[in-house]
């Protein structure tokens, strides 16, 4: 007979979704099990967010230590060993998802590396793994196993000559040319990632702009950046005619009904992800979906009682951040222990170099609404800290209500962006406006000072511009 376990809480997947749901509960008191097909963590841990920074802060400090002399210090044959910087990705992956399976113990959640399923609700089964033929019971199931890589149709992954996201952060040899089709965040980011170590990079994207879902003029500057690095940029266009060949890809990029043939020995797909749902359901289990994502209502519950799902199975954004807020609230709604919010604000964030970070409304966003707003702009040539660390590419803008001064959205382009836009998304959560911002005062000489002139400026009261 199949051995059958009890619990309050059965979690299906391990990434910041899962994980965080899972801990959440456990700290509740709650019988928790998780059930992870790869490693605690998911992709973003093992195969996305974090490897991926680790190489990030490699090409970043290459590039610093190419440019020595700007602060006077000379290094001569500066070189790098790509296979070791793509071992310390891995090492750092490995490092925090062992980190996760500690916090797994120390909240006492059960952690089952295997495929889950749900057979009926309440009731989930290990498909796969050493713990194969496990029935797990709980009252709760939370659905969170997330999403993989898009792939591009009729194009074989070989993790070669083609690849994804996740076979790039597995190959140790550096391509010597390479097209990288999407310009989202991943996109971009491999593309200043394998620039930095001297790959010729063709950056493709079918959307008028690079970083499709920023703002315009914040495209634009990025946009500009990367060409002055050396990124071939192609935007508003698309990628036909595939050819794989033993030397390398032949493709044919088409704009404005004009073609153009190119060639590189890589490519990568960057096109966004699909999602996961393959064996999480079993026939007798049927959930409302929207596109193949789980329909979930205001405390994250599916269409069948008991059954919740949170995290990018759920739909966009597919972010990390967003995937854990979800899932706590959903845990935090299903024990009674608060009532549960969906996402509203949140920050988006690219890592590569200069660096953007988000959050709130878009300029063009404003203006499709119909709201009356102002702008304030602060370029970081104009801030101390900035120019003293040669970093003073880029710009803060911050968008406001025009009566009212209540933030509507905040935008940054340059060094440690990703960092300096948690301000204005505490800004937003609490509704202040540009003079809180503008009146609280900020540290000098830092980088963040570019928030309060920012919001100095919506009103042309900022001092060093």
């Amino acid at each position: 007979m199949a051995e059958s376990l009890e619990y309050d809480l059965v979690v299906i997947g391990g990434g910041p979704a899962g994980y965080a749901g899972a801990i959440r509960a456990g700290q509740l008191g709650k019988r928790v099990a998780c059930v992870e097909a790869e490693r605690a963590g998911g992709t973003c841990l093992n195969w996305g967010c974090i490897p991926t920074k680790a190489l990030l802060k490699s090409a970043e400090l290459y590039q610093k230590i190419k440019k020595a002399e700007t602060f006077g210090i000379t290094a001569k044959d500066v070189s790098f060993d790509f296979a070791k910087v793509m071992e310390r990705s891995r090492g750092v992956a490995a490092q925090m998802a062992k980190g996760i399976e500690f916090l797994f113990k120390k909240n006492k959640v059960d952690y089952f590396v295997g495929r889950g399923q749900v057979t009926v609700p309440g009731m989930v089964e290990i498909t796969d793994g050493e713990h194969k033929g496990k029935f797990l019971r709980a009252k709760n199931v939370l659905i969170a196993t997330g999403c993989k890589m898009r792939r591009l149709p009729d194009l074989p992954v070989d993790g070669a000559r083609v690849m994804t996201s996740r076979e790039a952060l597995a190959n140790k040899t550096l391509p010597k040319s390479i097209v990288i089709v999407g310009a989202g965040a991943i996109g971009v980011e491999f593309a200043y990632f394998y620039n930095a170590f001297g790959t010729k990079v063709t950056l493709v994207e079918m959307l008028p702009q690079i970083l499709p879902v920023e703002d315009e003029e914040v495209a634009r500057t990025l946009h500009r950046s990367f060409e002055k690095q050396g990124i071939a940029i192609h935007v508003g266009t698309k990628c036909e005619n595939f050819r794989v060949g033993p030397g390398g890809v032949k493709l044919t990029l088409v704009k404005d009904g004009k073609s153009e043939e190119i060639e590189a020995e890589t490519v990568l797909s960057a096109i966004g992800v699909v999602a996961n749902l393959e064996g999480v359901l079993s026939s007798k289990v049927q959930l409302e979906l929207d596109r193949n994502y789980v329909k979930v209502g205001e405390d994250y519950q599916s269409s069948v009682k008991g059954i919740y799902a949170a995290g990018d199975i759920i739909g966009p954004p597919w972010l990390a951040h967003v995937a854990t807020y979800e899932a706590i609230n959903a845990v935090q709604g299903m024990f009674g222990h608060s009532k549960p919010k969906r996402v509203k604000h949140f920050p988006g964030c690219t890592y590569c170099q200069p660096q953007v970070a988000s959050t709130g409304l878009t300029e063009k966003a404003a203006k499709e609404k119909g709201l009356s707003y102002k702008v304030g702009k602060f370029p970081f040539t104009a801030s101390g800290k900035a120019v003293a660390s040669a970093e003073a590419e880029g710009f803060v803008k911050v968008i406001s209500d025009a009566k009212t001064g209540e933030i509507f959205g905040a935008h940054i382009i340059g060094a440690e962006a990703t960092e300096l836009i948690a301000e204005y998304g505490l800004a937003v959560e609490l509704e202040a406006t540009i003079d809180e911002i503008h009146h609280t005062i900020h540290a000098h000489p830092t980088l963040s000072e570019a928030l309060m002139e920012a919001a100095a400026a919506s009103v042309g009261q900022a001092i060093h511009i």
